[in-house]
């Protein structure tokens, strides 16, 4: 994932240190630290060991979703391996303020088929606690079932699922 990607309104690009301010006010929303969880980030300095540790993990990629026409920074789109899924997982934060507009589904939307095309991968997963019906909403659209429950060492997490074959008929 470490191309950019272009839609009619908005364009993703890798994150960088430059991001800080965006990722320290994105981090700390009421709905970041209640789905995603308290990441402890109290500053710039914590920032940028946030997005250091996010850029020295090769299984980790966050996009940063920007305004086409401004350059403006929204959300973020990431995919991680994590060690507990046998396939990546893709997920996805925005700035309240601009929530419920449509960025997510769009910029997902890119992400999902670029990598899901060309065999690249052939199922994607996404996660979310029981109670983001915003997030479970958001997934059902782009084309995720729900496939199981599972539990981490601090969460209890439902697992959606989405085959490059169902996207291919979804077209």
């Amino acid at each position: 994932m470490e191309k950019n990607y272009r839609t009619d309104r908005l364009v993703l690009d890798m994150l960088h240190v430059a991001d800080v301010d965006f990722i320290f006010e994105l981090v700390n929303t009421p709905g970041w630290k209640r789905f995603i969880g308290d990441r402890n980030v109290q500053n710039s300095e914590d920032a940028i060991a946030y997005i250091e540790k996010i850029l020295s993990n090769p299984a980790i990629h966050y996009r940063v979703v920007r305004l086409a026409d401004s350059s403006i920074p929204v959300g973020l789109v990431t995919l991680i391996q994590r060690d507990y899924l046998e396939h990546p997982d893709i997920g996805f934060a925005f700035l309240p303020q601009y929530a419920k507009q449509g960025y997510a589904f769009e910029a997902s939307n890119a992400v999902l088929h670029d990598v899901c095309s060309a065999g690249k991968l052939q199922t994607l997963l996404a996660t979310t606690i029981p109670d983001n019906s915003s997030s479970i909403q958001l997934l059902k659209k782009l084309g995720f079932a729900f496939r199981n429950e599972i539990k981490t060492k601090t969460d209890t997490l439902h697992v959606y699922a989405v085959t490059a074959d169902k996207l291919h008929k979804q077209h």
